[in-house]
């Protein structure tokens, strides 16, 4: 693992320090829109803004890149971003607000698309899950650790905003200083998707039904926080609880993601999700309950995002995978859009606790879509299956697209093993019959 790590340090360093600034440029809004008394709505579609750049630029950083090559859009789009950063302090007005993460969400959208390209590049067939697998980590501890930066300034100051641009202004150096060869960008044209509902009705809804959970959750918990009046500190660390249950939650569902029919596994962990939406929101426990609810909502969010895509392969060939791909992060963007919407309104007219309503309510419909396709359709067997690879809703569908090659890989792989094995037995089993 280390000598894997050695050769891509550098592009994972950067990326800890991008997630350490956009992290906490995600709770800032709440924190400051609270204290500049935006509304509920009106943060929600601030929140949506970024989703709204986000796809576009998934959409757009590619032929961006094949136009005037890596390094430029990497520089301009980091450059705009540290930018956009310190600029939410210099006009705090909703439009104004809405405007900058537009801009925001489609830096990252292409600077994912940029790293995430180094790094396909930078691994080799036997390194790629490796490589993938660190590149998650690497980001949810980004993510993580900013929660633990907002406790060191004030958010009704410019100091927080300012020194999440200072972390993506030098998160830039580790990567553009390397000696690294520069990679092609060949993004396939998306699947539409009506064929790819056709492909996976379960693996589609799911995915448009998680990015509104997704964006949820990263985009207004802060708002909810604050309406409820929470700390700083406290509102960072329900924020932080969201993304550390990934870390602790991603290995166990992946493992029996392998070993069983997904559609349960889908079906388990949304009303996993529903039941501690549901804790949340009756708040018995107080303040740890409803960290622990965080902990578990946020934990089962990321690995069913991993879960869906697999699924959706699973009934794929090799060669619709790519353009699957770029359809599947389309199709989460429109619910990441659609789901701070939806929210704002709810807690504008229930109040902040139906941020846990929209949520439980989501997961909700999607294990009963998954219980409906139970009906419908029959699952390969486990042996038939694509290998399970966490990849995080953030992803490009660079990273995405990777993560399916490298799923038929391994699934290859141990199909010819486990043929050669039985041969080998067959074998074994002839000559002790002569």
């Amino acid at each position: 693992m280390f000598q894997v790590l050695a050769g891509v340090w550098a592009l994972l360093l950067g990326v800890v320090l991008i997630m350490l600034g956009n992290g906490m440029h995600f709770t800032l809004i709440g924190l400051r829109g609270g204290i500049e008394g935006f509304s509920a709505a009106e943060l929600a579609i601030v929140t949506s803004g970024y989703f709204v750049g986000f796809l576009s630029g998934a959409r757009l950083s590619p032929a961006l890149i094949r136009r005037v090559g890596h390094v430029r859009v990497f520089a301009a789009l980091g450059s705009f971003m540290s930018a956009g950063l310190i600029a939410f302090t210099l006009l705090t007005e909703p439009w104004a607000w809405t405007l900058l993460r537009i801009l925001v969400g489609f830096c990252m959208s292409g600077i994912y698309v940029t790293a995430e390209s180094w790094l396909n590049n930078a691994a080799t067939n036997e390194t790629r899950g490796k490589v993938l697998s660190a590149y998650m980590i690497a980001q949810t501890l980004g993510i993580i650790g900013a929660q633990g930066l907002l406790t060191l300034g004030d958010a009704g100051t410019a100091a927080l905003f300012i020194g999440a641009s200072i972390l993506v202004s030098i998160s830039f150096a580790p990567i553009l200083l390397t000696v690294a060869r520069v990679p092609a960008v060949e993004v396939a044209r998306p699947m539409s998707l009506r064929k790819l509902y056709s492909g996976s009705p379960l693996g589609t809804v799911g995915i448009f039904l998680l990015g509104a959970v997704y964006a949820t959750q990263s985009g207004m918990g802060a708002v909810f926080g604050t309406q409820i009046g929470l700390s700083a500190d406290r509102i960072a660390l329900f924020v932080a609880m969201l993304f550390a249950g990934a870390l602790v939650l991603q290995y166990p569902i992946g493992w029996l993601s392998d070993r069983m029919d997904r559609r349960t596994l889908i079906f388990g962990a949304a009303v996993m999700g529903a039941a501690s939406c549901a804790l949340g929101w009756m708040n018995i426990g107080g303040l740890w309950s409803m960290m622990a609810a965080a902990f578990l909502a946020g934990g089962v969010t990321t690995p069913l995002y991993a879960l869906l895509l697999a699924y959706t392969n699973d009934f794929l060939s090799a060669e619709d995978m790519p353009a699957a791909s770029g359809g599947l992060v389309f199709t989460f963007g429109l619910g990441a859009i659609a789901g701070p919407l939806l929210t704002g309104w709810a807690m504008q007219g229930l109040g902040p606790f139906a941020f846990w309503l929209v949520l439980g309510a989501t997961f909700g419909v999607t294990a009963l879509y998954a219980l409906y396709r139970m009906t419908q359709r029959a699952t390969p067997s486990v042996d038939e299956t694509e290998s399970y690879l966490g990849v995080l809703p953030t992803a490009s569908p660079v990273a995405v697209e990777a993560a399916g090659v490298w799923a038929v890989e391994q699934a290859e792989a141990a199909r010819e093993e486990a043929e050669e094995e039985a041969s080998a037995e067959a074998e074994a089993e002839k000559s002790a019959a002569s």
